[in-house]
């Protein structure tokens, strides 16, 4: 029997039914904005809600590869902000527990997901998208449904406008009626007006009853040749009742789904493979025979072959000319010299209208063969996507877990928001790259996975700060390195300790800082204010002597931070850190001093950024002589408490 252990099973525990509700809920958001989008094929036309619901049924799994990918993200980012909410992940870490084996359970599971979504895009999505696309179309072909509204004209029934003024809602009588029946053509149009009247379906429902009563019909009599404009008869006709019958059809046709079942959206990926070859099969040969066109087109009226007779008794065969294959100078100048203007000129139009009826041959050529490229491309992109969703599934996951493992924020409110702001970025990047494929503008392959190659860095940079505990979000972290790309040091940060366990006494404190001076000033008088080429590059600041400081001043500083005096404590964040560059001192042996020399192009910038730093340092070192003083200063002459 196959044993999980209970790590394992509490993860699964915790993600399943997380998953579960935002899969639906992204299901739910993409199935709506597909509702919103195509609103006008759907309302008016009066569908029954079995055909509504089987639309929206394999909408549904039309959007399964949209809606999936951010569920993974939102769903991991929640269930691994939730543990570090709770301090769970930090109980499971401090029990030995990487994170790596945390995540294991939920890896094989979203491995199987994938799986089950590479499958799924191949066997069942072309099913789906065939019958979906089948039923909007129908949807937008079947006539929208007769419900004639009072005060204006409905134009929706071919070939005619009718207007209505009122309507009795509980006899269906339709009063002041205006009909303008153009079916025949605008110059023999028709117009109707009835006091009254009633309108029916025949129970076929193809066409449409109307019964007037009291009204008058006007018609044009213009016949089949035609009348003056200044003289057409018309028909004028009172009534007391009659009866139109109009061609309507009210029904639902579903149209046959071959049509879509032939195309790249309805084909899985033997059959994508299959039209890629064979179109692909037909482009190279109808290259060839372009090509073969081109090579054997005559040359100035001669033609490539000529035909003789070699067996007697049997057709002529074709043979090559030598002369025309062969490169032949033709001095055409010569030609123009010797005859008459007139048939200078109907050779120049004869040769321009020749190469503009080749040049509209093969732009029409063209035109056919960048759609046959069209279509290669797009089932192309179609067997692509069936594996650039799983491997999306697997890049949302090491994204969204890790992520959550680092800002430890559960619930709706954080992870929706960067689950939210990844999905558009992946959204914009894959849409671009689809585009750039479609288009022609790259190849398919880097299009289709432009997203994937993009976002799969950072899963691994996240995935490897989560592992360590590296701080992503720590503000000071970015501070410091912005502090050190502007050339400043880092800010010392220090606060009161509410428990002491080592008290500072006065005297320790003031010979420290004593002794902290003494050595500041020591390496001040050591190193000169500027050196000069020769000097900095053989001589320089000494780095085992700015150790030593280093080493005394975290000291001072550890020691004097126990202190119960706040101003004490604040003012020793005024110490610089100090930071040991190799340009205080670039070479430590004098060989490589002098090969830097040698190199004097790249050494004069070296050399001015070490004057800078140098410059720098001596400021930090001066600093720390004048805030020695002044903690001397206070602790000496403490300042009254408040009381």
């Amino acid at each position: 029997m196959l044993k999980i252990k209970r790590l394992y099973l509490f993860m699964l525990q915790s993600f399943v039914p997380v998953f579960c509700m935002t899969f639906f809920i992204c299901l739910f958001i993409v199935l709506m904005q597909f509702l919103w989008s195509h609103i006008d094929d759907l309302v008016g036309k009066g569908l029954g809600i079995d055909v509504i619901g089987e639309l929206f049924f394999y909408a549904a799994l039309t959007m399964i590869p949209m809606a999936l990918p951010l569920a993974i993200l939102l769903a991991s980012l929640m269930t691994f902000g939730n543990l570090g909410e709770r301090f769970e992940l930090t109980a499971m870490k401090a029990a030995g527990v990487s994170l790596l084996n945390v995540m294991k359970p939920l890896i094989v599971l979203i491995g199987l997901i994938a799986v089950g979504a590479f499958f799924f895009q191949n066997n069942v999505l072309p099913i789906a998208q065939t019958k979906m696309f089948t039923l909007l179309f129908s949807m937008r072909q079947k006539s929208p449904e007769m419900e004639i509204p009072e005060g204006v004209f409905y134009d929706q029934i071919p070939g005619r406008n009718i207007y209505v003024e009122t309507k009795d809602p509980k006899t269906g009588t339709l009063r002041n009626m205006m009909i303008y029946d153009m079916s025949q053509g605008f110059d023999n149009a028709r117009v109707i007006l009835a006091d009254s009247g009633h309108m029916s379906f025949s129970e076929d429902r193809t066409h449409l009853y109307l019964q007037l009563w009291q009204g008058e019909l006007f018609e044009n009599l213009r016949d089949a040749a035609g009348a003056t404009m200044k003289n057409v008869p018309y028909r004028r006709e009172s009534f007391s009742t009659k009866e139109l019958v109009i061609p309507f059809d009210a029904n639902f046709n579903r149209l046959d789904e071959q049509g879509i079942r032939n195309q790249y959206v309805g084909k899985n990926i033997t059959e994508l493979r299959a039209t890629i070859d064979s179109v692909s099969a037909m482009i190279d040969s109808a290259g060839a025979v372009d090509g073969r066109e081109l090579k054997e087109a005559p040359r100035m009226g001669v033609s490539y072959y000529t035909y003789k007779v070699v067996t007697p008794g049997r057709p002529a065969e074709k043979i090559r000319r030598g002369d025309v294959a062969a490169p032949r100078i033709y001095d055409i100048d010569s030609v123009f010299s010797r005859g008459a203007s007139t048939y200078n000129l109907n050779y120049v139009n004869s040769a321009l209208s020749r190469a503009q009826r080749h040049k509209t041959e093969y732009e029409f050529k063209a035109v056919a063969r960048e759609d046959d490229l069209k279509v290669v491309r797009r089932h192309s992109m179609e067997m692509q996507k069936k594996f650039t969703l799983s491997f999306a599934c697997l890049i949302f996951f090491f994204i969204g877990a890790p992520l959550g493992a680092i800002i430890r924020k559960g619930g709706l409110g954080m992870p929706i928001v960067i689950s939210v702001l990844l999905f558009i970025i992946y959204y914009i990047i894959d849409n671009t790259g689809f585009k750039m494929a479609r288009d022609g503008h790259i190849e398919v392959w880097e299009g289709m996975w432009l997203s994937s190659a993009i976002l799969l860095p950072l899963g691994i940079f996240l995935t490897y700060k989560a592992v360590n505990d590296s701080a992503v979000f720590n503000r000071d972290a970015y501070v410091n390195v912005f502090r050190k790309l502007m050339g400043r040091n880092e800010a010392r940060h220090l606060e009161v300790k509410e428990v002491v366990m080592d008290e500072v006494e006065a005297s320790r404190a003031i010979e420290l800082l004593d002794i902290l001076t003494a050595e500041a000033r020591a390496y001040l008088a050591a190193c000169p204010r500027r050196q000069g080429y020769i000097q900095y590059w053989l001589r320089g600041y000494s780095r085992t002597a700015l150790r030593s400081l280093q080493a005394t001043l975290e000291s001072t500083v550890e020691y004097l931070s126990n202190s119960r005096e706040r101003i004490i404590v604040i003012k020793l964040m005024d110490y610089p850190i100090l930071r040991s560059l190799w340009l205080y001192h670039p070479a430590n042996h004098t060989w490589e001093s002098v090969a830097a020399m040698v190199i004097f192009p790249l050494a004069v910038p070296l050399w001015l950024i070490g004057l800078r730093e140098q410059r720098i340092l001596r400021g930090e070192i001066e600093k720390i002589i004048s805030v020695s003083a002044q903690l001397t200063q206070l602790i000496e002459h403490p300042q009254p408490k408040d009381q």
